[in-house]
């Protein structure tokens, strides 16, 4: 990074933030979590009652091929048996574990979900954050949670110091989304885009959502679709959350009442530092296309680096050995990228210098 700051090759301070699951040494069926337990022990019952079913008819018959069959049954059986008083041992060691998953090849790698419905790994979340003009990968960082609403304001820094730029333009998508991480970025003097994720179950249900009510910031009220004010009420903490509360007095009167709530009025929730939030909401309204220069700027690394390591993946196991074996995909692919952008020579006179 240091050559790359005296090359001024980091002279716009936008980056991209996104995460990729990469695939573990550790192979899926040597992955176990609860269910998965649960789901191998009913199929190994299920195959044992399958068997006794067929030792009772062989029993039942006469001959050399009945006897050798029920031996063969019996055989089975036994070995169903063994196998699952071992997944009973595995079960109580995941249960003991503490985020109750454990992998038998490499212990630090974890079952995660792709994108894919009903897909998904066993492996490490990478994380990356690449500059918009050159693509460089600014910063990394190998984990193994399986999301990434933890990750912003973190990897946000680090590309930061970095790139070596005080004032810092972040862009993620809404997996990336998290109240807390955005007001770090904020207090850091990091200006971050991330979409909002349309989790309101009302609007899904064909009910007006929250984004149908406006703040009037002075006022420190809710204006419903209706025209009423929502004022203040009162502040609970939720999830270490301090959130406000706000309702109407006339919801039962309101002839919208019923595109609107099933309760007796409706309730609107606001977080104390929810102004950050709409800032950054106004932000993207003023900059629509921001989210393609995301998609422009991030994924195409990913791509490279996993056509490089083969469908494979990750060779190592461990997270510390996984993290080395990544930053030394890194390395070569930003070595790959300078010298697309400045030739062979010029990056050799530069590294001499």
């Amino acid at each position: 990074m240091t050559l790359c700051r005296r090359l001024d090759l980091f002279s716009e301070a936008i980056v991209a933030i996104d995460g990729s699951k990469f695939k573990a040494v550790n192979n899926r069926d040597k992955n176990f979590t609860p269910n998965k337990i649960q789901r191998r022990m009913e199929q190994i019952e299920a195959s044992i009652n399958r068997y006794l079913s067929g030792l009772d008819a062989a029993d039942r018959q006469e001959g050399e091929t009945a006897q050798a069959k029920a031996v063969r049954l019996k055989d089975k059986i036994a070995a169903l048996k063994e196998q699952l008083q071992e997944f009973k041992k595995i079960a109580v060691a995941v249960r003991t574990a503490p985020d109750q998953q454990i992998s038998l090849t490499d212990p630090d790698a974890r079952s995660m979900a792709t994108s894919g419905k009903g897909t998904g790994i066993v492996g490490y979340n990478v994380q990356t954050v690449v500059d918009a003009r050159n693509h460089l990968i600014v910063a990394h960082e190998v984990t193994n949670i399986g999301h990434d609403r933890d990750q912003l304001s973190k990897m946000a820094e680090q590309a930061r110091e970095g790139i070596g730029h005080d004032a810092l333009t972040v862009v993620a998508d809404r997996g990336y989304f998290k109240g807390e991480e955005i007001l770090a970025c904020d207090q850091a003097g990091i200006t971050v885009y991330v979409p909002k994720p349309l989790t309101s179950g009302a609007k899904a249900e064909g009910r007006f959502g929250k984004q149908d009510f406006v703040y009037i910031v002075e006022d420190d009220e809710y204006r419903c679709p209706a025209g009423e004010r929502l004022t203040w009420r009162f502040d609970n903490v939720e999830h270490g959350l301090t959130l406000r509360n706000y309702w109407a007095s006339n919801c039962t009167r309101c002839p919208m009442k019923p595109q609107c709530t099933t309760g007796r009025e409706r309730r609107i929730k606001r977080w104390e530092h929810e102004a950050v939030i709409d800032a950054m909401q106004q932000r993207l309204e003023q900059k629509p296309d921001i989210m393609r220069v995301r998609r422009q700027t991030v994924e195409h690394p990913f791509g490279t680096l996993k056509a490089w390591m083969g469908a494979t993946h990750f060779l190592t196991r461990t997270l510390k050995r996984v993290s080395t074996e990544m930053s030394l995909h890194v390395l070569a692919y930003n070595l790959k990228r300078v010298i697309a952008i400045l030739g062979v020579s010029p990056l050799i006179a530069a590294i001499r210098t």
